[in-house]
């Protein structure tokens, strides 16, 4: 008998959402947790979301994100934002966390600091953004992923102004810059897209295996 990831096929890029439902405390806690314990490079999280449960702020969003009523209708709307500037001085505060957590010591700490230090000041500020950007589409997919198995409808947007978005939200004062937007909450009854059938190349021709005899 086929096993199919139920979860996964249960969730679909929400059309319409229940304007009328809203997300539950511990689901809306899960997914803050979901989004802190999500894995990034070097583990510097250089990411941080915001979550709008505010209608007339949401309503205002729809026209800076190209029309889609999902951002008014959702229960939440999170919004991923990416560290403008990932500096010596951020790097140093990382490591100050670590110590903090683990009790590592300095003798082990300092020469990854350094070494991290040194690599991110040679860097340009672009090649900085798309890495950081990575970074907020790996806790996307696990916000995705988490959503799906807590029953939680999502719709995952990269359309939208960054720079309306920014000045809306105050995330300059922040340092802060958002880079991807996702409504949360639960489907309408009446969104005909729930009811479609998933559309994916056959499981042959994208993944495939290499091993040993």
């Amino acid at each position: 008998m086929e096993r199919q990831p139920e979860a996964l096929n249960w969730r679909y890029a929400v059309k319409k959402f229940d304007p009328q439902r809203t997300l539950e405390a511990d689901k809306l806690e899960g997914l803050k947790r979901a989004f802190n314990l999500t894995a990034t490079s070097y583990g510097l999280q250089p990411i941080q979301m915001v979550v709008i449960r505010h209608k007339a702020l949401q309503e205002q969003l729809v026209a800076h994100s190209y029309g889609q009523r999902q951002v008014a209708d959702a229960s939440h709307v999170l919004v991923f934002c990416i560290e403008k500037a990932i500096d010596s001085a951020y790097i140093e505060a990382y490591f100050n966390r670590v110590r903090e957590v683990r009790g590592t010591s300095d003798t082990i700490l300092d020469p990854f600091r350094r070494e991290l230090q040194e690599r991110f000041r040679g860097k340009p500020a672009e090649e900085v953004r798309t890495w950081a950007t990575h970074q907020a589409y790996l806790a996307m997919g696990n916000l995705l992923t988490f959503c799906a198995y807590e029953r939680i409808d999502s719709c995952p947007m990269e359309g939208f102004d960054p720079a309306a978005y920014n000045r809306i939200l105050g995330l300059g004062d922040r340092g802060l810059t958002a880079v991807l937007v996702m409504p949360v909450g639960y489907r309408a009854a009446d969104d005909v897209f729930s009811g479609f059938k998933k559309v994916r190349r056959e499981l042959e021709r994208t993944v495939w295996t290499i091993e040993d005899n």
